[in-house]
């Protein structure tokens, strides 16, 4: 049995309503029939947001009373800040040093108190879990809880119902909150969608946790190599790996270049910015990592980007 069902995600729905934007989804100028959902202009710039604001908005106020902490690199930072904010509690977030300046600042201004570490999960999941005990907190994971689950399937019920038709889904992949609540919501609505995660070279953990059939964890130097900072997991949780494993059609790769590309793309042809995790999704179909079969939808994650490689990708040559 899996851990989230859909009615999970549409109960998730009808709490975040009215608080979350219900994201458009666009079709792109390409040849094939290609659409993108832009969570970049989701609250707070990211997706995270959704599964943030159901987690709060769903346990009892009392629980919460006291505050909450978190661990991110910077959008489920931001959208636990914002979360706690508009519920009116404080939010303590855990940030490695490696993190963007622009999330490490956005997440301050929603009033957060930032607590640095150093780069590995286990570093910043051990930190929190002090602070948590410490503090008496109430602790909000990344993407390995139901209820984050849950809110980010909501990005999926929105899809379905903006585009019946579609075939294939596309959608990036760090530690799996993502994926596992849109595959959760698309294939309970539409078991004869595929649904395909991308993740780049450099942080392939999921990829090659699907191929050997249980849970790999890459090293916090190897995934720090890439440019697309949101997906530097190390490895996907208990309840993503089990969700991607049962609902998920394949995962395929990138390279950090074909990343860069895809965001000079999204701006000057989509008139979209995105973060280079944001691009993962449309970097696998420029590149032909993923060929389109049927009415294709992208998910975009973000669009938190940092403005030095803003300027740094827009003056760059194609190819």
């Amino acid at each position: 049995m899996l851990p989230v069902s859909l009615a999970d995600v549409e109960a998730a729905a009808e709490r975040i309503a009215g608080v979350a934007v219900r994201t458009p989804l666009l079709r792109l100028p390409l040849d094939a029939d290609i659409y993108i959902k832009p969570e970049s202009l989701q609250r707070t710039g990211s997706f995270k947001f959704r599964g943030a604001y159901n987690a709060l908005a769903s346990v009892p106020r009392e629980r919460i009373a006291a505050g909450v902490v978190a661990d991110s690199s910077g959008n489920h930072a931001q959208g636990v800040a914002a979360a706690a904010a508009l519920l009116g509690v404080s939010a303590t977030i855990v940030m490695p040093e490696n993190a963007a300046p622009v999330k490490v600042e956005r997440t301050a201004a929603w009033g957060a108190e930032i607590v640095r570490c150093g780069n590995s999960t286990d570093e910043r999941q051990a930190v929190a879990a002090q602070i948590c005990a410490e503090r008496g907190l109430e602790y909000v994971p990344p993407f390995d809880d139901v209820r984050i689950i849950a809110g980010q399937g909501t990005v999926g019920l929105e899809l379905v119902a903006d585009l019946p038709a579609v075939e294939t889904v596309v959608v990036c992949v760090g530690g799996g909150g993502l994926i596992s609540g849109v595959a959760t919501a698309v294939k309970a609505l539409r078991p004869d969608v595929r649904v395909v995660g991308v993740e780049p070279e450099w942080a392939a953990d999921a990829q090659e946790s699907l191929r050997e059939g249980r849970i790999v964890k890459w090293d916090a130097g190897d995934v720090s190599r890439t440019v697309c900072d949101g997906v530097r997991t190390q490895a996907l949780g208990e309840l993503t790996f089990a969700t991607i494993s049962e609902l998920v059609d394949e995962i395929v790769t990138v390279s950090d270049q074909e990343v860069l590309e895809a965001m000079r793309y999204a701006m000057l042809e989509a008139k979209l910015m995105v973060e280079p995790t944001g691009a993962l999704t449309l970097a696998a179909i420029l590149s032909g990592a993923i060929a389109p079969k049927g009415p294709t939808a992208l998910i975009a994650s973000g669009g938190n980007v940092d403005p030095t490689l803003l300027a740094s990708v827009l003056a760059a040559r194609p190819g």
